[in-house]
């Protein structure tokens, strides 16, 4: 379902990343690469619901974080790949609610 969406969708412009003292071209070209890392490594099994999930969360968990200058590129992309991947083994990127209804 990956081919019907476009990683484009998730990049940032540097006027979009906010104020990083300056740094705002070195933060949205990190974190632009890391998009691009996820995005062919997401399994072609997900549901465009679920890449649709999970992929605003990458910038939800780095936002406002000095990691993004101060970590290495290929140290923020394991992260995040390994971020993403334990999301879709928690099952947090379903398109069915839990069926934990009994109690």
């Amino acid at each position: 379902m990956k081919d019907l969406l476009s990683v484009q969708d998730y990049l940032l412009q540097v006027e979009e990343v906010g104020d990083w003292d300056g740094e705002e071209e070195l933060v949205a070209d990190k974190f632009n690469a890391i998009v691009h890392s996820v995005w062919d490594a997401l399994p072609d099994s997900l549901s465009i619901t679920q890449i649709q999930q999970l992929m605003p969360q990458l910038w939800e968990q780095l936002r406002g974080d000095t990691v993004l200058l101060d970590a290495d590129e290929d140290e923020l992309i394991d992260w995040a790949l390994s971020y993403i991947q334990q999301q879709i083994e928690e099952g947090m990127a379903d398109d069915e609610p839990a069926a934990d209804e009994e109690e």
